[in-house]
């Protein structure tokens, strides 16, 4: 609970505002910068203004220490920014195909929660990925205004 508690909190200032402002006043400029092209790298630009406010409301569920931003812990993913925030960015549009041509059934927040933050993970011993969701939910609800 406490952790959820925290993760709330620091979410307040991405409230009501666009994915790159609240990227920006979370991690900086430069992070930014990142994040934004990580979005033009991986997500069709049909999409972008649906799924970036996804992939930013992942960096703040998940508020991973440096180098681990975006809770992507694959092996093949350097500790960077970018690459974080790259695989995150790769990760929504492959899920959202995978939705989309399963026949969006049920909610793309739920379907995606199950596959990059599963319930009863090895890697989630205290089994705080039960919150994943509906954190998720509710930053990308906040963040619906589009990317730069």
């Amino acid at each position: 609970m406490r952790s959820l508690i925290i993760a709330l909190v620091l979410a307040l200032p991405v409230m009501s505002q666009s994915p790159y402002e609240a990227i920006k006043a979370k991690d900086g400029q430069a992070h930014a910068a990142s994040f934004v092209d990580a979005i033009k790298v991986n997500i069709r630009p049909e999409l972008r203004s649906k799924l970036a406010p996804m992939v930013a409301a992942i960096r703040f569920a998940e508020n991973g220490r440096k180098g681990r931003e975006y809770g992507i812990l694959h092996p093949r993913v350097k500790p960077t920014y970018r690459s974080q925030a790259g695989w995150c960015a790769a990760t929504v549009q492959k899920n959202f195909d995978r939705w989309t041509k399963a026949g969006s059934k049920g909610d793309f927040i739920t379907f995606l929660g199950n596959r990059y933050c599963p319930v009863g993970a090895e890697n989630d011993p205290t089994g705080l990925n039960k919150h994943w969701t509906k954190n998720v939910r509710k930053l990308f609800l906040s963040l619906q205004k589009p990317a730069r």
